[in-house]
């Protein structure tokens, strides 16, 4: 660096070993490879059953976003007494429970009890002694036919979660994009905010014209 005028003379620090810590990431394509040869492995062998749990739809928090839903953490007290699951067993066959959450809305209750409706009509639950199988157990024929026919899946693949909008009882549920909410808010702000110079004038331009007709 050239020296010129009344400039500071640089002190350049390059006398750390930094080669010795710097890092770099030429393993990330062996790391994505890696990681989905143990998801396809896990999801072997723990075939038949489902690799991850069923989840609930909740509402994203935040004004922002809460127009959309997404997967929550577990189901409450409440959408598991009501779907008839015992607290207890609802972890035992790949149902997720939160204690902690309530429900806020009798949509969302609604909503979630037929989820874990709709799960516990496809499930089907292998007895643990094939010999003496227990109320609520599959018989040999559908343990056999699921093993035949089996293909590793989700839950929540097989329960997605969309985004789409639905009308229900003549309302919408989820305001549609093509509403344009945003530019609605900014319309009304500035005719509020305007509502005194456009009065104003409106009025400079009647009194213009009466005077031209004069």
């Amino acid at each position: 660096m050239a020296i010129k005028h009344n400039q500071q003379i640089p002190h350049n620090h390059f006398r750390k070993d930094w080669q010795r810590r710097v890092r770099v990431h030429f393993d990330q394509a062996g790391k994505k490879k890696a990681r989905r040869n143990a998801r396809q492995a896990k999801a072997a062998a723990v075939a038949p059953r489902p690799v991850d749990k069923l989840r609930p739809v909740v509402r994203c928090p935040s004004i922002k976003y809460n127009r959309r839903v997404r997967a929550g953490r577990g189901f409450s007290l409440a959408e598991l007494k009501a779907a008839g699951v015992p607290r207890k067993l609802a972890p035992t066959i790949g149902i997720s429970v939160d204690p902690r959450r309530q429900n806020l809305s009798e949509e969302s209750l609604k909503a979630n009890v037929e989820r874990l409706k709709a799960y516990r009509e496809r499930l089907i639950l292998f007895p643990r002694k094939t010999k003496a199988p227990k109320k609520g157990d599959a018989s040999a024929e559908e343990v056999k036919a699921a093993k035949e026919g089996s293909t590793v899946e989700r839950s929540n693949a097989a329960f997605p979660i969309d985004n789409k909008v639905v009308v229900k009882e003549g309302k919408v549920s989820d305001y549609p994009s093509e509403e344009k909410a945003y530019r609605k808010l900014r319309d009304s702000r500035s005719e509020a905010r305007l509502v005194g110079v456009r009065e104003k004038r409106a009025k400079a331009k009647a009194e213009e014209a009466a005077d031209k007709k004069k």
